[in-house]
């Protein structure tokens, strides 16, 4: 077979092959059918934007074993609150954060087709993945989506060394009449512990300044990051990098805007009640929370007005004075599409240590599939 690779030598999965394939390793593990689906196209999107920190790297360790390791529900238990004409409140009793989170959306997304706005708060979830695919459900409506989640303990507060926030993205997508939406998807940390995942999985140090010591210093070591993460004894950077000469504090404030409004909206878990791990050290349900809105145009000046003044907007700022050895401005959401043209034809890339994760959950599930690096 003449497996096509790309620069770094990663064979490339056609996207029908590993669909199908995580589809029915969901399944075998006990997610429904439809949910799986939905699950599967999240981790697929993840990787067509190149993000490949929340695409199949992930699928295995964060969601196949928490389902093994009994911390998330395969089956989605969900339960509306509370709810409003413009609002809704929802528990996922630890089930997948995908599928709650679209469950979710949709129904915002119908709020704002009728009364302009909408929004939603989940508690007791679970990772829900790549935070910029629920702001795209909107944008494919025409419409601006906001959407944030708390996650474990890993930001330090500025001065601090404590790793006290989540990297609780807050994301934003805005609808323009250009091929691709804008979208501003990062974490409000420096960099993220999936960053740092990729970076150990790759072979690679983590740059200095992204993670501090308790004794206060950087740190490297991918592995030793990971690890002392997870016993607290180091702590990501907020963005903007540590202390205020270089505005670390902006960082800080977002992540805790995040925080309170992923579990003050809905009265759920924060702050250190989300480190996934009890008072004898085994593991139990991370209880994550997320907020998301929606928001039509249609109710202000109007979608296509809107568009096309967003659109304007974004090519007089890619049209400015490039910068010296500069020859490209780019904005938010334009990398991704272009490495979505570059994929969506030959499929996702896959190193050595997720074929040997892919080819782990296939043999221990007896499930019918060779793929190309095989």
């Amino acid at each position: 077979m003449n497996v096509i690779k790309d620069d770094l030598g990663r064979p490339y999965i056609p996207w029908e092959l590993i669909e199908n394939f995580m589809v029915d390793a969901f399944k075998a593990v006990g997610v429904p059918e439809s949910d799986a689906r939905i699950c599967a196209d999240v981790l697929m999107e993840s990787d067509r934007r190149g993000i490949e920190s929340h695409g199949c790297n992930r699928f295995k360790p964060i969601y196949i074993d928490r389902i093994n390791a009994g911390i998330q529900n395969p089956v989605t238990e969900y339960e509306v609150i509370k709810e409003t004409p413009t609002t809704l409140v929802v528990d996922a009793h630890d089930g997948m954060g995908m599928v709650a989170s679209h469950r979710a959306m949709e129904t915002i997304i119908e709020k704002a087709k009728t009364y302009g706005m909408g929004m939603a708060a989940i508690r007791n979830s679970t990772h829900y993945g790549i935070a910029g695919y629920w702001t795209t459900m909107a944008t494919k409506e025409g419409m601006i989506g906001i959407t944030g989640t708390n996650a474990r303990p890993s930001i330090a507060p500025t001065f601090g060394v404590e790793n006290m926030l989540g990297t609780n993205p807050l994301t934003i997508g805005l609808p323009t009449d250009e091929e691709f939406p804008f979208c501003i998807d990062c974490a409000t940390s420096i960099t993220q512990r999936g960053k740092i995942e990729y970076y150990a999985r790759s072979g690679k140090d983590t740059p200095a300044g992204m993670v501090i010591g308790h004794d206060g210093k950087a740190m490297t070591d991918s592995d030793e990051i990971l690890v002392a993460l997870t016993k607290g004894t180091a702590a990501l950077a907020p963005l903007g990098g540590i202390g205020d000469e270089l505005a670390g504090y902006k960082g800080y404030g977002y992540a805790t805007v995040v925080e309170i409004l992923s579990a003050a909206l809905q009265g759920g878990s924060y702050l250190k009640a989300l480190s996934g791990m009890a008072e004898d050290g085994s593991k139990r349900p991370y209880h994550l929370g997320h907020f998301f809105m929606a928001i039509d145009p249609d109710a202000f000046s109007g979608q296509a007005e809107f568009k096309k003044i967003c659109g304007d907007i974004l090519r007089q700022l890619r049209a400015s004075e490039k910068a010296p050895g500069h020859d490209r401005i780019f904005t938010a959401g334009e990398k991704e599409y272009l490495v979505w043209l570059e994929r969506k034809d030959k499929g996702v890339p896959v190193g050595e240590s997720v074929q040997k994760e892919l080819t782990e959950i296939r043999d221990r599930y007896n499930l019918p599939y060779t793929f190309p690096f095989e």
